[in-house]
């Protein structure tokens, strides 16, 4: 069995049971490569709070749980016998040495971590415009924590493979994953869509949500999202819009809602004509919906600054740098 261990610690990356899963769905190719681009990408992208995170992971007691909800607003874990105020209070303790809590919420064992994005209302969008996933490969690009990677394999499929560089998140997942189990088909990958083998043409749905407008290249984006996908796969694509026609974009200068790497926030007219340019067909814009302040916001999981904080106060139509504020387009295409 390969595990790629992270340094003193039990926890692991299970890659042997990742492998195996993705020898069955036509991965073969990245399967063989995986772990030791795996090990290549931890050594030379070293986070100086990856032990500390991990060493808090190591802490948290193992505890059976009775219920696992992943198909509800809340990731769940929940025993028949609630583990005393003791073993909470250490839980809790430890969980939150992984602040920003962004993506979720999830509930384990009573412990309601009320994260900055309310991630379950986009699902709640996304959800009703897709082919069913039941059976099907997903990945996710750019997954966060894994939040919207537990909703897919409640949902039914087959193998779930998230892909995000941040190792907090990774770290994050890792504590989720401790209650939930491992017999989940559910892996979280630390590396971005640049890290994944070209034309794989293998998975059955791939989700972009939240990644395209901090690509510098948001055409190459789309040609690496299709080269992920088998033919007739099909792409969920969430992402900031503008209002407006065919044609038009913002590209800010600066900075945008206080984000330095927003390069591209097309109109839903314009994101569609890129898709269709890009070789998708079936190219639906299938929802559009202003960002509020209740779906982001800061909570006691997630201290810092948040969409409030973004906008101009005087007009939270705008920005604080006076761009349209926030809003969220869903597309849904299928690959050639």
């Amino acid at each position: 069995m390969f595990q790629l261990h992270l340094t003193g610690c039990s926890k692991v990356i299970n890659i042997d049971a990742l492998c195996r899963l993705m020898e069955t769905h036509g991965l073969e190719k990245w399967a063989n490569q995986l772990p030791e681009q795996l090990q290549q990408i931890m050594q030379a992208r070293p986070h100086g709070d990856l032990d500390r995170w991990i060493a808090a992971i190591d802490q948290l007691p193992s505890l059976d749980a009775k219920t696992i909800q992943l198909n509800s607003p809340s990731i769940t874990a929940s025993s028949e016998n609630p583990p005393s105020i003791e073993a909470l209070n250490k839980i809790e303790t430890l969980l939150r040495q992984l602040h920003p809590w962004r993506k979720g919420p999830y509930n384990l064992h009573g412990i309601a971590i009320d994260t900055e994005w309310r991630s379950d209302w986009k699902w709640d969008r996304v959800y009703p415009h897709i082919t069913p996933l039941k059976g099907r490969s997903v990945l996710d690009i750019g997954c966060g924590n894994g939040y919207h990677c537990w909703r897919m394999a409640g949902e039914g499929a087959e193998l779930v493979v998230g892909v995000d560089p941040t190792q907090l998140f990774l770290a994050q997942f890792l504590a989720v994953r401790h209650f939930l189990g491992e017999q989940w088909p559910v892996h979280l990958l630390p590396m971005g869509i640049e890290d994944i083998p070209e034309n794989l043409r293998a998975f059955d749905t791939v989700f972009s949500m939240g990644v395209l407008y901090h690509r510098r290249s948001p055409i190459d984006h789309l040609y690496e999202l299709k080269s992920t996908l088998r033919s007739g796969g099909e792409l969920v694509l969430e992402t900031l819009v503008i209002s407006g026609e065919q044609g038009q974009v913002l590209v800010p200068e600066g900075r945008y809602a206080k984000m330095r790497n927003v390069w591209f926030i097309p109109s839903s007219a314009t994101l569609a004509g890129w898709l269709e340019r890009c070789g998708f067909t079936n190219v639906k814009v299938v929802d559009e919906t202003p960002t509020s302040i209740n779906e982001q916001r800061a909570t006691d999981w997630m201290h810092f600054e948040s969409l409030v904080d973004y906008l101009d106060p005087d007009d939270p139509s705008r920005t604080i740098e006076g761009h349209p504020a926030p809003l969220r387009a869903t597309l849904i295409a299928t690959s050639s």
